[in-house]
């Protein structure tokens, strides 16, 4: 098994990505047995702990963000964390990503959990979704000192398609200012993980077709005389270089968003002058990526324990 994720890893990603099964691999062999990957069922049974505090950063009902906050006195490092689903309510979210965010808090790291409108509810898709999550990511500046968060310690992580909007919140201070999703003086979120994210939504349009049966339009709204390229405030792509490093996270048997979509995004990245590196989870689906009980989270955690400087 090992051999076969090493050669994967090989022939999808060039120097200078990181060729990574990292020591943690060995953690996937118990016992002499393997864990089969994740199913959709699998991911939609995921459980975690209630969070500490529910708080609305508008009226909609998916307008409110979970924080897990560890105990003691703190300040605690943040991960920003944002649920997948294919931009639709159809394949749960935020009650899934209670899984990682249980096993985060235990750590010592808050977790600002955030919902968001997706394309099919009132108000979400262009430009909704992307005002949610700007919104969302920019209360922190204001929660962070009642519930001793340190926010210059702070990751994004974003799964599937919320690896596509975490990359997005981390780049939006790249965004033109006739966008609607435009806000001054935006959190600074240096470091972002997509896992199985599908973030260059020109070059993707036919993979997230195939995959969430979403359209261009749904994500990213029509064109107009005054917006004719809707890519240029919804693609994380197009508003490289962000200065911000980047991890991309493969199932290697991710079909929804397969490793090739992330070394494609990395090479993009690379050349425009930004930090970009690649990991392919052995023997993992695009479930696995986001649970805390699949044996990917040995080499998960340990990528947002290491962007949050906790590794000695």
């Amino acid at each position: 098994m090992l051999r076969s994720a090493l050669s994967l890893v090989e022939d999808t990603m060039r120097k200078p990505f990181r060729h990574s099964l990292l020591a943690a691999a060995g953690s996937f062999l118990t016992a002499g047995t393997v864990a089969a990957p994740m199913s959709l069922q699998d991911y939609l049974a995921l459980m975690g702990p209630e969070p500490d505090r529910h708080i609305a950063y508008g009226p909609a009902p998916s307008q409110f963000v979970e924080l897990f906050q560890p105990a003691g006195d703190g300040p605690f490092p943040v991960v920003v964390l944002i649920h997948g689903g294919c931009w639709t309510v159809e394949f749960g979210g935020i009650a899934q990503m209670r899984n990682m965010a249980g096993a985060l808090k235990a750590q010592g790291i808050a977790v600002w959990n955030v919902e968001y409108r997706r394309h099919d509810e009132a108000g979400g898709g262009y430009p909704g979704t992307y005002q949610d999550i700007a919104t969302a990511v920019d209360r922190l500046k204001a929660e962070a000192p009642a519930h001793r968060l340190d926010i210059g310690r702070i990751v994004a992580v974003g799964h599937s398609a919320g690896g596509h909007l975490a990359q997005w919140a981390a780049s939006r201070h790249r965004l033109p200012s006739w966008s609607p999703a435009w806000t001054p003086d935006p959190l600074p979120l240096p470091t972002v993980i997509s896992l199985g994210g599908l973030a260059d939504l020109r070059h993707q349009a036919a993979l997230i077709q195939s995959s969430c049966e979403r359209s261009t339009t749904q994500l990213a709204g029509t064109p107009t005389a005054a917006r004719p390229d809707v890519f240029a405030d919804t693609s994380p792509a197009e508003l490289l270089p962000a200065g911000v490093r980047t991890i991309l996270i493969h199932g290697e048997y991710d079909v929804v968003s397969p490793p090739s979509t992330g070394t494609a995004y990395a090479a993009r990245a690379q050349v425009a002058g930004d930090q970009a590196e690649v990991i392919v989870l052995p023997r993992a689906s695009h479930y696995d990526e986001v649970a805390a009980t699949s044996p990917a989270w040995a080499i998960v955690g340990r990528e947002i324990r290491r962007a949050l400087d906790m590794l000695k």
